[in-house]
């Protein structure tokens, strides 16, 4: 079904029909407009609720944060004027700026601040840190409101700003109060963008307009932190699952920026000069095999650890990204290659000889018995369509009885989040990429995590990454941090909550009339200008 949508988009576009160019030409005409091809389609729109990277992207063009990190990735006050910590780190009063206001009109207050941290620290990985440590948060009046802990936390403010979802997306009120696992329906939100809800067409287009109550910072944007100045009138997210479509619209100028070019294409886009191509987002992307612990086979951890010995990461890069070796960096482990954190510990259990006869050999001795593995595939993805068909190769060529089911993205997600056994909709594996920020730390490494039915799709329970994950919020330097993450990669080639694939590192193509593009992580739309 999803592969008839695409044929028959395509060839609209790229015949330009008569129904499409009445709106590219609207689009050529209005130079206040900026043309966005992202990389998939917005299903929901509730950056709490989901992890999905397009719908952060999305949180942060229509919301705004208390804190936004700079390029430096230290957090400066965003929504907040500032802050004071008292009772020895333990007590937090937050003032917000004056002028914040809703896109409804209404303006910001404590209350709001209070309701939205509330219903993100139950969904997000730093959130449900404050959340076991908050002893209480109260709004004290319009302007302020407190954050009391039962042990300080220095690392509050990070966790309040950082652009990785769940983003602390601050709502109003009385949308705040939604079950924080329930999506919710009503979008407004404070940020420099208006989300024209009566325009969406899912699968088609989203429509953003600026807002024009919104009162940037007066410091220069840097990154999420400074002043978010918008210089364009409208900015159109335009859905185009098929990269050829979407190529040959940047390329005659339908639209002004693609967000994900296939690797394949690229050397046809750097030889047109109206085009530029670039890595934006400097600490990429970890590619991961994720498993499902809740059914079998992958429960039982001798049949998870039975994988490792036939994981070719440069073949998953290969299919990934193309065989440029600047794209992509192997080999990857727990933690983003060339933060911090990455170690070898271990690590030879990827890098070392692959040895599929030795996989074939421990899934016997681990028990399997011929369960069938349904593997999610996202067609409208290329990079982790790419993923999962090496993934369902490797499984099959190790006598896995594999199950590959092709979906769009939008129900890829939702489909994850069903626990249930296969016959009845459920799962056993899919790939995808976490941004390198995300998993360059413990603290916001969803993929570690072992908390059970509050963990990352997978729900594993796993103590002693737990008890390591918190180690790591006490260690007083970087020596104590790197020891614990030398022992969370130890532990996580025993345990295998899931598989490092390799670090991709994507391009963004947008044409040269285009400046002011921000560096550093995702695609934003402030600061930037057409020349």
């Amino acid at each position: 079904m999803a592969i008839m949508k695409v044929s028959r988009r395509s060839a609209l576009l790229l015949a330009g029909g008569a129904l499409a160019a009445p709106r590219i030409a609207d689009a050529q005409a209005n130079a206040r407009t900026l043309r966005f091809v992202p990389q998939a389609n917005l299903s929901n729109i509730d950056p709490v609720w989901s992890t999905a990277v397009v719908v952060r992207n999305h949180g942060l063009m229509i919301y705004d944060t208390l804190y936004g990190l700079g390029a430096d990735f230290r957090p400066r006050p965003q929504m907040a004027a500032g802050h004071e910590i008292t009772e020895e780190g333990r007590r937090w009063t937050i003032t917000l700026r004056p002028g914040l206001r809703f896109h409804d009109g209404a303006p910001v207050t404590a209350r709001d601040c209070v309701a939205s941290i509330q219903r993100w620290a139950k969904r997000d990985v730093l959130g449900q840190r404050l959340d076991g440590l908050m002893d209480g948060i109260a709004a004290l009046d319009d302007s302020r409101f407190e954050i009391r802990l039962k042990k300080a936390w220095p690392g509050l403010a990070f966790a309040l700003g950082k652009p990785s979802a769940n983003i602390c997306a601050i709502m109003p009120e009385r949308v705040a109060r939604t079950d924080p696992f329930t999506q919710i329906t009503d979008y407004t939100g404070s940020g420099p963008f208006r989300f024209r809800q009566d325009l969406f067409r899912p699968g088609d287009r989203m429509i953003y307009e600026r807002f024009a109550g919104y009162a940037p910072r007066s410091e220069p944007a840097d990154f999420l932190a400074g002043g978010k100045q918008v210089h364009f009138d409208r900015v159109e997210w335009i859905v185009m699952p098929d990269p050829s479509t979407a190529s040959a619209a940047l390329q005659n100028n339908e639209v002004d920026w693609w967000e994900t070019p296939l690797p394949d294409l690229l050397p046809l886009l750097r030889r047109n000069r109206e085009i530029q191509t670039d890595l934006v987002n400097t600490a990429g992307n970890l590619g991961v095999l994720r498993f499902n612990f809740l059914q079998p086979p992958f429960d039982n951890p001798a049949i998870r650890r039975a994988v490792l010995p036939a994981v070719d990461q440069r073949a998953f890069m290969n299919a990934a990204i193309g065989t440029d070796p600047a794209l992509s960096t192997i080999p990857a482990g727990v933690f983003t290659p060339g933060t911090p954190l990455a170690n070898d510990e271990g690590l030879s259990v990827l890098s070392g000889p692959r040895d599929l006869e030795a996989a074939r050999r421990a899934l016997r001795e681990a028990g399997y018995r011929g369960e069938r593995v349904v593997l999610l595939s996202a067609t409208d993805l290329p990079v982790l369509q790419n993923l999962a068909e090496v993934a369902a190769d490797m499984l099959r060529r190790i006598g896995f009885n594999v199950d590959l089911q092709a979906m769009d993205w939008g129900t890829h997600i939702q489909r994850r989040t069903n626990r249930g056994p296969v016959d009845a909709g459920g799962w056993s594996a899919f790939c995808t990429t976490w941004e390198g920020l995300d998993v360059s730390v413990p603290g916001s490494h969803m993929p570690i995590r072992g908390n059970g039915t509050n963990a990352w799709a997978g729900w594993p329970t796993l103590p002693r990454l737990e008890e390591l994950r918190e180690a790591w919020f006490e260690a007083t330097d970087l020596a104590a941090e790197q020891a614990i993450a030398r022992e969370i990669q130890r532990v996580t080639w025993q345990e295998v909550p899931f598989i490092p694939l390799g670090q991709v590192l994507p391009l963004m193509a947008y044409r040269r009339s285009i400046t002011g593009v921000v560096k550093g992580g995702p695609a934003l739309f402030w600061g930037v200008r057409r020349a």
